[in-house]
C-alpha cells in the first residue's frame, strides 16, 4: 500500500504508515523555490540531514511541470525524488497549481496570458472593480485545467516513486493557503450570478443536519442563516440568494467564498487518485486570522482580522465545517501557526477528530518548544518549521529539539497506539524584569492535569537566576508511573482521594534509550537506567526535577542545580494515608 494515515480505534490519536512501518516525520519545509532546483538541493539535503530532519516540504509548481499546455516536464523532479532516496529523506511534496498564498503566481504562462479562457477575480477596491492576478474559482476552465496537471503529477510519482518501494513522497499538499486577499468576496461577472444565485441546497441540508457537529464560531455567524430559514415556508426557502439566506455581510461571503473554495480544491484532488485503494494522503493547508493579543503576535508574517484582510474562504475555523464536508477528497485541513495562540489552534484543527498537522511554523526557540504541546497534548503528526534551508543559525531552535524526539518518537508513537495518557507543554523564556519590578510577569503560568488518581502541577524547574525556556511531554505508565521527557520543568504529585495524608516521589530514575530509531517495529522500545535521581534533583522527594541544559545559578555559588543530560526519566509516586 501506498504511505497512509492511519487512525487507530480508540482515542483520537493518528500515524503515517510508511513502507508498511509506523512513522513519525522530523519534517521542515523549504523554501518556495527550493526543490525547483536540484543543484541546489545538492548542498541542502546532508545539512539538514544532520540536523535530524528526515522529511521535507517542498513545492511543484505548475508552471515548471507544465510550461506549454499538453506537454509535461518532470526533469527537475525526477532528479530531486532520486536525490532524497539518496538521502534518505522523505518529501511532502507541495503542489503550487491555481493557488499560493492568495495569489495565483505559479500558473504557467499559456494560463496567465489568457484571461478569456481563464477568468480573473475582481475586487471592489477605491470605490471601483479592480483585476487581481488570482484566477476565479467559478469557471470550470480553470478547474480542468489544474486538475488535469495534478493528475499527471500523481500519476507521475507512482511510476517514479511506487508503493511497496522506497515510499519517498508520503504526502501531497494541494494548493497553498487559498483565498481571497483584498476583498471579503469575488466580485467578477462569474462570482455575482453565482452570489445572486439560490444557496445550493446541498449546502443548506447540511448546515442543518450537522447543526450540533458544527464548531462555534460557524455558529455565530449563522444568526441570521437560522432566523430566514425558521421564518420561510414552503419553496420559497429553496431560491433565497446568499445575501437573502446569510445576510449581507463579510461572514457572509466567507461562507460563500470557503464553499466554492472548497469545491475547486476538491475536484483538483479528487481528480489525481479518485478512487484508488492506493490513495497518498492529501491535505490543504490554512493562513490564518490574526487572534488579538496572541503570544508572538508581533510576527509580519502574517494578519488579518476581517476576511480578505486574511485569504478569505481559505479553511480557517471560522468555516472548518464547510471544508470537511465539500471536500471530502481532503484528508485532512492543516494550519499554518505563526501569530495566533498555538494551543488553540491546535485544538481548533482536530475538529470532528481530523489528525493534525502544522506544515508551517516558527523554527526559533518561541516555535520548537511548542511542539512538544501540538505533540503531547494533540496528537501532531508533525510539527514543520518554515524556510528551514535559509533559516540563519542564531534563530534556528530545532537541533536539539530533533535530538531529543528522534529518541523519543518510537515512545511516543507506542504511547498513541495504547492509548496512554499524555499531556504536552511548554514555558516561555521568561522576559527580563524592569527597574520596577522585583520578577518579571510570567507567560507561561504553572498548569495542572490529572492521570487517573494523580493530580500533577507542572511548573518551570527551579533556579536561582533566570529561569531558560521549558518544554516536555508526560506519558502515563501505569497507574502510579510516569515518563518524564524534557527539560526546564519539575512536576509535584498530588493523590486525589481526600485520605491521602502524603504524597510524594517512590522513585525517580534518569533514562536513555537502548534500541534508537524513527519508525517503529513489531518490538517494544528498551529504557535503560542512567542514574537514580535522588536529594537535589527531587528537592529532597518533594518534585521530580528535569533540568535545563544550562541552570542559571544568578548569584548563589552553590553547585546544587544539576543540569540537563538525557532529558528522560521515570517516576513513580506514592502516597500514605490510604
Amino acid at each position: 500500500m501506498s504511505p497512509r494515515i492511519e487512525k487507530f480505534p480508540h482515542g483520537n490519536y493518528h500515524q503515517f504508515v510508511v513502507r508498511g512501518r509506523p512513522f513519525f516525520p522530523l519534517a521542515a519545509e523549504l523554501n518556495n523555490s527550493s526543490l525547483s532546483s536540484s543543484e541546489y538541493m545538492h548542498g541542502v539535503w546532508s545539512r539538514l540531514k544532520d540536523q535530524g530532519f528526515n522529511t521535507l516540504l517542498g513545492s511543484v509548481t505548475w508552471e515548471q511541470i507544465e510550461p506549454t499546455e499538453g506537454v509535461f516536464d518532470f526533469t527537475e523532479l525526477d532528479r530531486v525524488v532520486e536525490d532524497a532516496k539518496r538521502h534518505d529523506m522523505h518529501l511532502v511534496l507541495l503542489w503550487f497549481g491555481s493557488f499560493k498564498n492568495g495569489q495565483s503566481t505559479y500558473i504557467p504562462p499559456w494560463v496567465k496570458t489568457n484571461d478569456k479562457r481563464f477568468p480573473r477575480v475582481r475586487i471592489n477596491k477605491d470605490d471601483s472593480l479592480q483585476v487581481r492576478e488570482v484566477l476565479s474559482i467559478f469557471s470550470q476552465t480553470s478547474i480542468d485545467a489544474d486538475a488535469k496537471a495534478f493528475t499527471a503529477l500523481l500519476s507521475h510519482l507512482k511510476e517514479i516513486d511506487p508503493s511497496g518501494g522506497e515510499e519517498t513522497v508520503i504526502a501531497v499538499q494541494v494548493e497553498n493557503e487559498v483565498g481571497l486577499l483584498g476583498d471579503s468576496r469575488d466580485r467578477g461577472e462569474l462570482a455575482e450570478k453565482a452570489f445572486q444565485s439560490a444557496v445550493p441546497l446541498d449546502l443548506v441540508k447540511k448546515l442543518e443536519e450537522q447543526w450540533d457537529l458544527l464548531n462555534e464560531e460557524l455558529k455565530s455567524n449563522l444568526a441570521h442563516f437560522r432566523k430566514t430559514l425558521s421564518s420561510t415556508a414552503g419553496p420559497g426557502r429553496d431560491n433565497l440568494s446568499w445575501g437573502q439566506l446569510f445576510g449581507e455581510s463579510p461572514q457572509t461571503d466567507e461562507i460563500f467564498m470557503a464553499y466554492h473554495y472548497a469545491l475547486y480544491l476538491d475536484q483538483v484532488a479528487s481528480s489525481g487518485d479518485s478512487g484508488s485503494k492506493n490513495k497518498i494522503p492529501l491535505y490543504t493547508n490554512a493562513w490564518l486570522r490574526n487572534t488579538s493579543g496572541a503570544p508572538g503576535s508581533n510576527t509580519t508574517v502574517t494578519d488579518g482580522i476581517s476576511p480578505g484582510e486574511y485569504p478569505s474562504g481559505g479553511p480557517i475555523e471560522t468555516v472548518l465545517d464547510i471544508w470537511q464536508t465539500f471536500a471530502p477528497n481532503l484528508d485532512f485541513l492543516a494550519p499554518d501557526i505563526y501569530m495566533p495562540d498555538y494551543p488553540s489552534t491546535c485544538a481548533a484543527y482536530k475538529h470532528r477528530g481530523q489528525p493534525l498537522f502544522i506544515p508551517e511554523q516558527r523554527g526559533d526557540t518561541f516555535g520548537a518548544i511548542r511542539m512538544w504541546e501540538a505533540i503531547g497534548s494533540y496528537g501532531a503528526l508533525a510539527c514543520s518549521p518554515f524556510g528551514i534551508d535559509t533559516l540563519p543559525e542564531g534563530m534556528n531552535g530545532m537541533k536539539r529539539h530533533l535530538e531529543l524526539l528522534k529518541k523519543v518518537a518510537p515512545i511516543i508513537l507506542e504511547a498513541r497506539k495504547e492509548d496512554r495518557p499524555m499531556t504536552g507543554f511548554f514555558f516561555d523564556e521568561l522576559p527580563p524584569a524592569t527597574q520596577d519590578e522585583e520578577k518579571a510577569k510570567d507567560p507561561s503560568p504553572e498548569r495542572e492535569v490529572t492521570f487517573g488518581k494523580w493530580t500533577l502541577t507542572i511548573f518551570r524547574a527551579h533556579v536561582f537566576g533566570n529561569p531558560a525556556a521549558g518544554y516536555g511531554l508526560i506519558i502515563q505508565l501505569s497507574p502510579d508511573r510516569f515518563l518524564l521527557i524534557g527539560e526546564g520543568f519539575q512536576i509535584s504529585f498530588a493523590h486525589t482521594d481526600p485520605k491521602a495524608t502524603y504524597s510524594g516521589i517512590l522513585s525517580f530514575v534518569e533514562k536513555d534509550i537502548e534500541n534508537n530509531t524513527n519508525m517503529v517495529d513489531d518490538g517494544k522500545t528498551e529504557l535503560r537506567t542512567v542514574r537514580m535521581l535522588n536529594g537535589d534533583e527531587t528537592r529532597s522527594g518533594t518534585v521530580a526535577v528535569m533540568p535545563s541544559e544550562s541552570p542559571e545559578y544568578g548569584v548563589v555559588p552553590v553547585a546544587i542545580l544539576i543540569p540537563a543530560v538525557t532529558r528522560i526519566a521515570e517516576v513513580q509516586a506514592c502516597a500514605l494515608g490510604l
